[in-house]
């Protein structure tokens, strides 16, 4: 599928409570995409499949310090040391997509499990290798630079080619997935079948407290709720998540795309990732 902004998009949508029968569409649906932080997702889950457990304590203390400091939102730009919850983590990994927040909460819940959850959801084509500290760190030395600082200076100077030989963009070396499987993961903890109700819940409270809304929430009127997860990485963006009508129906949405100009500007690739999402929906919508 293809936007007028020279957006190659990868998409799925289905119908939560009416799957099978015709009551999905998709275009992609099945090609292995990079994934970035839509992977926090399945993080989260985890983490709160351990608490409904027994196994984690939600109040336990971290501490967030110089060397565990990320690239992105959040802690990363702390200038001193914070010390919260591993429920903050959680919170601030959904919310703002905070990458020091989810790396220090997958230490804790233990990063071998997590494609062992995914194995259980039944997302066979769902690949996880590593998390977001292994991703920057990926970056950082296929550019051959030290942090995030010296990469923002590097990369925009890079040649087309180079850039995009970087191991992020290709998902048979980075962490991966299908649009088909995401939205299952979505559906699954809307049915809550994902875990334990309340653990399902818990991921669903907190996607809600997204800050980003230039995707999926950009896309549907006020009376649609909008709950999602971004995911970012140059030139790529994406985003998964539910809608949720005011007559009842629940769409999961998961919609992928890749700019061919990847000095595109971010807004106009988002705005068209949200409208690509919607059409489909709306096609979905029509088979009720």
């Amino acid at each position: 599928m293809e936007d007028t902004l020279a957006l190659d998009i990868r998409l799925h949508v289905r119908d939560i409570d009416r799957e099978g029968g015709g009551a999905e569409t998709g275009s992609g649906a099945d090609e292995q995409v990079v994934i970035a932080s839509i992977l926090k997702v399945l993080l989260v889950l985890e983490f709160a499949r351990q608490v409904a457990a027994g196994q984690l304590d939600p109040a336990e203390r971290v501490v967030a310090r110089a060397p565990d400091r990320l690239g992105g939102w959040g802690l990363a730009d702390c200038a001193d040391d914070v010390e919260l919850s591993l429920r903050d983590l959680a919170y601030f990994s959904l919310s703002m997509s905070d990458n020091t927040a989810a790396d220090l909460l997958l230490r804790r819940v233990g990063p071998d499990l997590l494609p062992v959850l995914a194995a259980e959801l039944g997302m066979a084509r769902t690949r996880v290798r590593g998390g977001p500290r292994e991703v920057l760190e990926s970056m950082f030395a296929d550019v051959g630079v030290r942090d995030a600082a010296e990469f923002a200076a590097a990369y925009p100077a890079l040649p087309d080619a180079r850039r995009r030989a970087l191991r992020v963009f290709d998902p048979e070396r980075t962490t991966s997935s299908t649009p088909r499987d995401v939205t299952r993961l979505m559906a699954l903890l809307w049915r809550d079948e994902a875990g334990p109700p309340e653990a399902c819940a818990l991921v669903r409270r907190l996607m809600a407290r997204q800050m980003a809304w230039t995707r999926l929430r950009a896309a549907f009127p006020p009376e649609v709720g909008v709950t999602g997860k971004t995911g970012t990485l140059p030139g790529l963006h994406m985003e998964a998540g539910v809608v949720v009508y005011p007559d009842g129906g629940r769409y999961a949405v998961a919609v992928f795309g890749a700019a061919r100009d990847w000095d595109a500007r971010s807004l106009d690739v988002d705005l068209a990732l949200g409208r690509a999402a919607r059409e489909a929906v709306e096609r979905v919508r029509d088979l009720r």
